[in-house]
C-alpha cells in the first residue's frame, strides 16, 4: 500500500511524496489509529506526519517533524499514481 502526497514548500517548491509501508506503519504507531480511518476523519497533521515520515525516511530531510513544518505551506493529494 501506498499514499502519494504534493506537498507545497515556501516559494511555491513542490515535491510529490510517496509513503510506503513503513510510514504507514509509523502513523498508526503515533497517532494509534488504523491507516484506514484517514479516510473517514482527515487531519492535516496526519498528512503532514506521512509527508515528514516519507521525507525523513528517505533521507531528504534530517529536521524534526516541528522544524520542517515551518517550511510546508500546504499539502494535498499527487495526482500521480500510488501503485
Amino acid at each position: 500500500m501506498r499514499i502519494n502526497l504534493r506537498v507545497t514548500f515556501e516559494g511555491d517548491t513542490t515535491k510529490d511524496v510517496v509513503c510506503n509501508a513503513a510510514d504507514l506503519v509509523a502513523f498508526e504507531d503515533k497517532f494509534d489509529i488504523s491507516i484506514a480511518s484517514i479516510g473517514e476523519d482527515t487531519r492535516l497533521s496526519h498528512l503532514l506526519f506521512l509527508a515528514w515520515h516519507s521525507e525523513k525516511r528517505t533521507n531528504a530531510t534530517k529536521e524534526v517533524f516541528d522544524k520542517w513544518l515551518e517550511k510546508v505551506e500546504s499539502v494535498g493529494d499527487s495526482e500521480s499514481d500510488p501503485k
